[in-house]
């Protein structure tokens, strides 16, 4: 399953599962090689990773998956990879683990690490860190008693995640989110002559669910503004194949949509958008938009008894007493609410304004308290080992 790894050395093992973290964890690689390029660094991830400069092992970002159904549905795949990746680490024994979020597939990986007496936390020579950490304000918060007994160290990209963590033996450091970093460029900027943009997501089975309904509302809404661009950004060609199967079963949008390659250089002037990184990316570029999401039933049901935050949509979670994004879920992400939620935007000539402020308070949240940069962070836990 692995692509063949002949170092005999390997400082550093990185493992992201999830677009969003395969992202941040490429910046993070790039920047720590720039800074000691002799390190012997090998990545578990998606396509950024791949491209890192990092010896690359396997794509686990595309094959990543949400939701209990859907975990379920593929346990045979990631119990394989689980045994290929502990096996790995039994024969390259890296100095050091990086763990990107991910905590379903890495928190159990630190624990047979910690039970193998592989890792320091079991007595052996492995350091394991993580960077970013699970929304445990979100729901499963006890998950920070066994991250206690697994890591060495955790770095959170929001201020507030600290104080999650006070009542447990974890050395935890603020190092800012990678959004607002002076080396991040933002994918899109407002243009109130822009598209509508869709984006259903980075995963298959959202977008399999959502993005019908998005092209519900954009019908709906093309009726109304006959000039209006609409496009649909995509990440990658197994994404795209997808979209385009979808698009196709609704004939009157084929000529007035483009798919546009890659979540870079958008002008928008709104957005549909699933929860998740990208709405957050959207929110601190001031843009616009609503927020909708379709998980399973099952997971729905199972996440509705657990999850015990009021919004999905993180820029909505911070600026809970002033939420900027409407947000719709389940059922009541549909044809008529969303298109009319767009409809008042784009009839709002301040709306462009509103949602600018909206960013600047997020920024001034997320700059504020910083103890350190990501990349200084990784350089003083790798020299600990």
């Amino acid at each position: 399953m692995f692509n063949s790894f002949k170092s005999q050395s390997v400082d550093l093992l990185v493992i992201a599962g999830e677009a969003s973290g395969d992202e941040h964890a490429n910046n993070l690689v790039q920047r720590i090689l720039e800074r000691f390029p002799e390190l012997d660094i090998a990545v578990i991830g998606g396509k950024n990773l791949k491209n890192s400069g990092a010896h690359f092992l396997f794509d686990l970002v595309d094959h990543a998956v949400v939701g209990v159904f859907e975990v379920l549905k593929n346990y045979g795949f990631f119990k394989s990879l689980f045994a290929e990746t502990l096996e790995w680490i039994r024969t390259h024994s890296p100095r050091n683990i990086l763990l990107i979020d991910y905590p379903g597939f890495n928190l159990r990986l630190a624990e047979a690490l910690r039970k193998e007496n592989l890792s320091q936390k079991g007595g052996g020579g492995i350091r394991v860190l993580q960077y970013i950490s699970p929304q445990l304000w979100a729901w499963k918060p006890k998950r920070r008693f066994k991250m206690a007994k697994v890591l060495d160290s955790l770095a959170v990209i929001f201020p507030f995640e600290v104080e999650c963590y006070q009542d447990v033996d974890l050395p935890v450091s603020f190092v800012g989110h990678p959004f607002v970093t002076s080396e991040y460029k933002s994918p899109v900027h407002y243009d109130k002559q822009g598209s509508l943009l869709l984006l259903p997501g980075s995963r298959l089975q959202p977008i399999q669910r959502i993005l019908p309904v998005f092209l519900d509302a954009t019908e709906k809404l093309a009726q109304s503004y006959p000039h209006l661009k609409i496009e649909v950004p995509v990440p990658g060609t197994q994404i795209r194949r997808c979209v385009e199967q979808i698009i196709s079963a609704k004939p009157t949008l084929q000529d007035r949509i483009v798919i546009k390659e890659g979540l870079h250089d958008l002008k928008a002037c709104v957005a549909l958008m699933s929860s998740g990184t990208m709405s957050f990316a959207f929110a601190l570029a001031g843009i616009p938009g609503v927020i909708a999401y379709k998980a399973h039933p099952i997971t729905y049901l199972i996440g509705k008894l657990l999850v015990k935050v009021p919004y999905l949509g993180m820029a909505n979670l911070l600026l809970s007493k002033e939420p900027p994004y409407k947000e719709f879920i389940q059922s009541e992400a549909n044809r008529l609410s969303l298109s009319s939620s767009i409809e008042k935007l784009l009839g709002n000539e301040e709306s462009g304004e509103e949602f600018r402020n909206a960013s600047l308070k997020l920024r001034s949240l997320l700059e504020g308290a910083q103890e350190l940069d990501a990349v200084d962070w990784l350089a003083d836990e790798l020299a600990k080992a």
